[in-house]
């Protein structure tokens, strides 16, 4: 913030013919002999090269850059002061690039001190017009979790429920996936990594592509099921196997 005694120390005195009209011209002036004194500048224009960094130790050239003191808030880069405001800004800052739920975007303005009341207001109207939609944000969560990362009913339904998503919606929006759908996506995931235990032992073998499914949502029957056709084709022997080498 630019000191206003600053601007005293750079003006001729009143009594001087035209000193209000030459405030910044004869501040310059004034320092002539300082920055002479260096050798680096015998001129009004050398000075202003050479001295620049003295300059503005002194305040000069720091309100000559600031602009009034009425400059608005926006101008400055400074946040508004209203919490009406601030919310708003808060949320479209957060939304932009990528959707969120109701609730982290509640629980980044509380972060911020916005009041409850403000963000109750701001979220409600942010609804209202489709920029927040629990509903598409978690039917595209199940989309692109699915089959992106391969997860699971279960696992997606987990994720859905940190973020504050509602039961009825994570419910409707894991319902996109079905059993079979699931297992196929189970068996896609184990052939990718098969190649990586061959050289195992069997039951190791069946440990390590188990707990990668199990991490990722499956349920243990079917991870154990997938995971056993996969080995068999491979020509590995599974009758003796159960769910104790799991």
């Amino acid at each position: 913030m630019t000191r206003r005694t600053d601007w005293a120390d750079h003006t001729v005195p009143e009594s001087r013919p035209g000193a209000a009209g030459r405030g910044h011209g004869d501040g310059v002036e004034r320092q002539r002999d300082g920055w002479d004194g260096d050798g680096t500048g015998g001129t009004r224009e050398g000075a202003g090269r050479s001295g620049g960094r003295r300059r503005r130790r002194g305040g000069f050239g720091e309100h000559q850059d600031s602009g009034p003191p009425s400059s608005s808030r926006a101008e400055k880069g400074e946040p508004p002061t209203d919490p009406a405001e601030r919310a708003r800004a808060i949320c479209l800052r957060l939304l932009t690039g990528t959707p969120r739920t109701r609730k982290q975007l509640a629980d980044a303005l509380r972060k911020r001190e916005i009041p409850d009341e403000v963000a109750e207001e701001v979220l409600s109207r942010f609804e209202e017009v489709g920029l927040i939609n629990d509903s598409a944000f978690a039917d595209a969560w199940v989309e692109s979790r699915h089959h992106g990362r391969g997860l699971a009913r279960r696992a997606l339904a987990r994720e859905l429920r940190t973020k504050g998503v509602e039961s009825t919606l994570i419910d409707e929006a894991v319902g996109q996936l079905d059993s079979e759908q699931e297992e196929a996506t189970a068996r896609e995931l184990v052939a990718r990594k098969l190649r990586s235990t061959r050289g195992l032992d069997r039951d190791k073998r069946l440990r390590r592509l188990a707990g990668m499914l199990a991490r990722k949502g499956y349920g243990e029957g079917m991870a154990l099921r997938v995971v056993r056709q996969a080995l068999e084709e491979e020509g590995e022997e599974t009758e003796d196997l159960g769910y104790e080498a799991y």
